[in-house]
């Protein structure tokens, strides 16, 4: 076990006050790899995180770093090790941001904190690493959340460390400093072999950056594995227990809740030009059908979540003649019949979708 992972728990329980929040926790991690924790809020990722830091002491089980146990690896060792990004906004008085990250490298220096040369030329790096070094001379307290966030990373940088562990790290980001964040610890993972752990609630995000995925649920760690052994249809409904709208794994779209009854509105989409057709009347709360639409379309997902009807085929048939007599059927019992397929704007249309297309016309208000 300790040749092939780098990082690993073995029948781990967590919790407070001799209470278990999440018991026989089993995860694994090599080197350079990202495992990211996710679930529904309470389940239990941040107190995992703590535990596995030594924030709080396990109530059974233990953790193991580069094949020994972390009770048994000194804090001055350890902060060599591991480092931490948290989501407290810290309010460093006096500080500008330099000065932040030059605190990551305290396990290095002596009693008096004093930074050699080599000390500044690692803060340098890792501020240059993170794209901070424009702001070195501003206060902390002055900057964005993103930008704090940026500083944190490279604080935690500083400390040179194995492996480092991140609770929510892009709660208070917006999308172009998520991307940045992220994409700086998947290329740190890949150029120099750096494993993070992280817990995320973007789904789409946890996705993209993990090689491993933890799914918390219950008190227990209900699956592991690669996030396509992860994001299987149905299951992230499950494990976050989805009551209302849906989620569609192959996409990593929410879709609120379809509006039910009678379709009074056909729309004849496809690559994925339906979609914002499909929510809009969603919002409006007009119920429709779709169709025809193959099962690989990228219409597909949003139009399964959202129309009362789509009439669909399996993916490479062609259209089979129940197929278009059921799309007819439903069109001349509606209203209305918008096409999102515009042949001027990029190559033809399939034949049964012209056919359909002059059915509309000749039977609805056609848009």
């Amino acid at each position: 076990m300790s040749e092939e992972f780098f990082f690993y728990t073995k029948a781990l329980s967590v919790g407070y006050h001799g209470t278990a929040l999440v018991e026989n926790i089993e995860l694994k991690l090599k080197k350079g790899q990202i495992l990211t924790l996710i679930g529904p809020n309470g389940a239990g990722k941040t107190t995992i995180l703590r535990s596995i830091i030594g924030q709080l002491e396990p109530l059974r089980g233990a953790v193991f770093l580069d094949g020994r146990e972390l009770g048994k690896i000194s804090a001055g060792e350890l902060a060599k090790k591991l480092s931490v990004v948290f989501t407290q906004r810290i309010r460093p008085e006096m500080m500008n941001c330099q000065q932040v990250v030059e605190t990551g490298r305290y396990p290095y220096t002596g009693r008096f904190g004093i930074l050699s040369d080599r000390d500044h030329q690692v803060v340098k790096e890792s501020m240059e690493l993170v794209k901070v070094s424009e702001i070195a001379g501003e206060p902390f307290e002055q900057i964005s959340d993103g930008q704090r966030q940026l500083v944190m990373l490279a604080r935690a940088l500083s400390q040179e460390p194995e492996v480092i562990v991140l609770d929510e790290p892009t709660t208070f980001l917006d999308i172009r400093h998520k991307l940045e964040f992220l994409s700086v610890l998947q290329r740190l993972s890949k150029e120099r072999g750096l494993s993070v752990i992280l817990s995320l609630h973007e789904l789409d995000l946890a996705e993209r950056i993990s090689d491993q995925i933890a799914c918390i649920r219950g008190e227990q760690v209900d699956r592991t594995g690669a996030p396509e052994e992860i994001f299987t249809q149905g299951y992230i409904r499950k494990l976050y227990g989805i009551r209302e709208g849906n989620y569609e794994e192959r996409t990593n779209t929410a879709e609120l809740p379809k509006q039910e009854g009678t379709p009074q509105v056909f729309v004849i989409g496809g690559n994925g030009t339906g979609t914002p057709v499909y929510r809009r009347l969603q919002r409006q709360g007009i119920p429709f059908a779709t169709g025809i639409l193959w099962e690989n379309d990228l219409d597909y997902p949003a139009a399964r979540s959202l129309a009362a009807e789509v009439v669909g085929e399996k993916a490479f048939y062609r259209v089979r003649e129940n197929t278009m007599r059921r799309a007819k059927e439903l069109i001349k019992g509606c209203r209305e019949v918008i096409c999102t397929l515009k042949p001027e704007a990029g190559g033809d249309l399939y034949p049964e979708l012209l056919e359909l297309t002059e059915y509309g016309k000749a039977n609805c208000v056609f848009h």
